[in-house]
Parts: structure tokens; sequence; C-alpha cells
């Protein structure tokens, strides 16, 4: 027999989460999918602690259990994070499936982890013995594999908010619509005072985990849009040309390696680098 739990807050679900072996669902979307008879499910859907999208002086706060289309309809959520959420699926699975579940996949693929990554996303761990937070970076260890601990919540989702105005997101399926993205890219350029101050960059579902290469990104860090242009952008292209080693799919890594690099030159040059 099927256990499943419907806590009505937090305290109750990290008890829960502590003494049963459970798998948490928020949106539920995964369920006909990856369903198990014998498996026991946590179910976050009435726990208002996780719907709120909230600020403060530094973070755009995100519950782990607000939906696709909450995001859509927030006025905090950033243009970026709505960019992304809004080519998830269809209407009917935006309206249930939440950010939380996306992260907590552990996939590439992932429309909104993504974003998180390409803007240094911290998350919110919580469990009966307390809460830790780390980059999101951390959190992600292969295809499906995540460092979330048997009886931990993923609570938050901590988004900067400096330098998210200046945004660049792409995704390329096999067709416009309900589909998986084959490479995905999201990039932020921040300008002050004629010079670059910021650039982060992110690629999605070409490789185990995101990848995201803030060393590389370096490089235009202090440069005017000329200098960046003239100095350094064939240098930076180089560099991630031989940093993106796509994993073969159900497409080639030869392709994936192409749209990789002309949508970076597409971010560059969109910038007038």
């Amino acid at each position: 027999m099927v256990k499943s739990y419907h806590p009505v807050s937090l305290q109750e679900a990290l008890a829960i989460r502590a003494r049963e072996a459970v798998t948490p669902y928020a949106g539920g979307t995964d369920l006909m999918i990856k369903g198990d008879e014998k498996a026991g499910y946590l179910f976050l859907n009435n726990l208002s602690e996780l719907k709120k999208i909230t600020e403060d002086g530094e973070y755009i706060r995100i519950g782990a259990a607000c939906t696709f289309t909450a995001i859509q309809e927030s006025e905090l959520a950033p243009a970026i994070l709505k960019a992304a959420v809004s080519q998830i699926a269809a209407p009917a699975i935006r309206n249930l499936g939440t950010v939380g579940g996306n992260i907590c996949n552990g996939s590439p693929k992932a429309d909104s982890a993504l974003v998180f990554w390409a803007t240094d996303s911290k998350l919110r761990l919580v469990s009966s013995r307390g809460e830790r937070v780390i980059p999101i970076s951390e959190f992600y260890l292969g295809r499906n594999k995540t460092s979330l601990q048997a009886d931990e919540l993923l609570a938050e989702i901590l988004m900067p908010k400096i330098g998210l105005n200046n945004y660049y997101y792409k995704k390329v399926g096999a067709r416009n619509a309900l589909a998986i993205s084959r490479v995905s890219f999201a990039g932020i350029l921040e300008i002050e005072g004629g010079r670059i101050v910021n650039c982060q960059t992110a690629f999605g579902a070409i490789s185990e985990v995101v990848i995201r290469r803030p060393d590389l990104d370096a490089m235009l860090s202090g440069k005017t849009i000329e200098e960046a242009k003239k100095a350094v952008k064939e240098e930076y292209l180089r560099a991630y040309d031989q940093a993106i080693l796509p994993i073969r799919g159900r497409i080639s890594a030869e392709y994936r390696k192409v749209v990789c690099m002309n949508l970076l030159r597409d971010f560059l040059e969109s910038n007038g680098i």
C-alpha cells in the first residue's frame, strides 16, 4: 500500500521527512512517469511557507513550492527567470509544476535551474536538524544526482538582485513549444561607467550538469565594449570552445557544440561585442 503524507506546516513536513523514506512532491507533474507503488510520498502543496516570493536587501527569495505560473505573475521575479519558465511545457503543467521540483530533479536540461546557475543563486536546504545555504553549483553532483540529504527539503532559492536587467536567454528545442531543451543558454552582462563589471553565462542540456565558468567570464571584466570586442573576444571564444565538451544524446555532440558557440557569439554581438 502506498503511503502518502499531506503536512500542513513545514515543521510537520520535516518531522515526516526525518522518520520516513518518502519522496517529496509539490506539483507532482512527474508522478505519472516516475510513480512507484512501493514508495512513500510527501506532498508539500499545502505548505504556504514554501509558496512565497519575497525580497530582502540582497536576494529575491523564491519558495520551492512556487509554481511556474506564480513566478510569471510575480512582480518580484526578474524578467530572465520569467523568460525561462514561460517556455516550460504547457500552461496546465506550469500551473502545477514547481521551481523546487525543477531543481531537485537534478537535470541539466531544467529550464529554471539554468537561470539560477547563471545568476550564481543559492539554495536554502532545511531539515529537523537545522538548515544550510549552498551555491546551486554545489547542489548538483551529476545527471539526476544532487547533494540533498535524505531528511532535507529545498525551502528557498536565493537569487542575487544585482545585474539582472541586461540579460540574454535562449532555448533550442525540437519545436517551438512543449519541447525539452536540446541546448539552452543564459547570459548576463552588467556595465557601469562604460566598462563591463560582470559577465555571467551558463549552458544547459549539454553535459552532466549545467556548465558555468566564472573564470572564463572574468576575461571580459574591466574592459570597455570596444576593448572586449577587439582585444578579448576571440580569446574568450577560443577558451569556451575548448571548455565545452558536450555529451552525445538524441542529437550529436557536434551539433550541441556548434549551437553553444553560436549562442555565445550572439550574446556578445547583442551587447556590441
